[in-house]
């Protein structure tokens, strides 16, 4: 498939978005079980979510690029009984409007308890509002994922591991990116946010690791006898007999060749798994503020890569007919 970079920033963006709040809020229930001190609501809770707002709102508009029709968007919430896009559609902005008041409540200090459970934990309005975004957080990485898992005839992308794959490198990237703010911010949580990110990121290595072995595996179910209904042992493509390319052929190929896909394969293994784990260990070593940062940059450049092998990765059925010009 041809990767497209609107979708590429789209899903990279707000897969930051969503694990940087989950992040925040992990750090909150953390401090209420007394695990962790108390962070200040102005300067770390509403200021991490204004951060994890702007990773979203620049995946939406990234995303935008992608439309052809950009005013004819909102037609796509019509189709949510049975789209998965449309269904991302509806909660990618509900997700942000919870994170949005997430952030209002804690800028404007609305943390008094409302209630009490069992008589040992308050519940504020900063609780209730974090739980409702955190179940619309994991929706919404299943709702991005299943665009694509959903597509039986993608056999690349068919499968549970690219489920598994986008959420779990969604919250590796996030927790990283948390880890970075506490670090920019001279914040206690660094090592927190980084051991978290330093195991998600090593799940994520696993379960991206299974799909490379998994598609790897595949054998092709159909063929050029199939695609041009013609039954013979002994057939070869010779011509296509047009000289130049054709929609079909630019948008469902990347024309990219083996040499270029294997080397951002082995860039993204590198950039998004073991690189950033052993600067995150360096810098708990030495107590570096810098190396969060860049574990967090290279990281994220890393899964840029990662995500355009994932769309390149992926062999469209209208290639075994044009596949001397693919």
């Amino acid at each position: 498939m041809h990767p497209a970079f609107s979708v590429i920033f789209l899903t990279t963006l707000i897969g930051i978005g969503q694990g940087l709040f989950l992040a925040l809020f992990t750090g909150q229930v953390y401090s209420l079980a007394n695990l962790i001190p108390v962070q200040e609501s102005l300067g770390f809770y509403a200021l991490g979510s204004l951060l994890s707002l702007l990773f979203l709102a620049l995946g939406l508009i990234s995303s935008v690029f992608h439309l052809g029709r950009p005013e004819r968007a909102w037609r796509a919430v019509a189709m949510w009984r049975t789209s998965w896009l449309s269904r991302e559609v509806i909660v990618l902005p509900l997700f942000m409007l919870l994170v949005f008041i997430y952030g209002v409540a804690h800028y404007f200090g609305w943390t008094q308890p409302l209630f009490m459970v069992a008589d040992t934990l308050p519940v504020d309005l900063t609780l209730i509002v974090g739980v409702l975004a955190s179940v619309t957080a994991f929706a919404l990485f299943i709702c991005t994922a299943m665009i694509y898992a959903s597509l039986k005839f993608l056999k690349e992308w068919h499968t549970a591991l690219t489920v598994s794959n986008y959420t779990l490198l969604g919250l590796a990237s996030g927790f990283m990116s948390a880890a970075a703010f506490s670090a920019y911010v001279n914040n206690d949580l660094v090592f927190l946010f980084g051991i978290w990110a330093v195991i998600f990121t090593l799940a994520g290595a696993v379960s991206r690791g299974a799909s490379l072995i998994r598609n790897r595996a595949l054998r092709d179910k159909y063929g050029l006898p199939t695609a041009i209904g013609v039954r013979h042992p002994n057939m070869k493509q010779l011509s296509q007999g047009f000289m130049g390319g054709a929609f079909n052929t630019r948008e469902f190929f990347h024309g990219r060749t083996p040499e270029a896909v294997r080397l951002i394969r082995w860039f993204f293994l590198l950039t998004v798994f073991p690189i950033p784990v052993v600067l995150m260990a360096v810098a708990y070593s030495l107590e570096s503020t810098s190396l969060p940062i860049a574990a967090f940059g290279l990281q994220y450049l890393g899964l840029i890569a990662e995500r355009w092998y994932f769309f390149a990765e992926a062999k469209h059925p209208q290639n075994i007919y044009y596949q001397s010009m693919a």
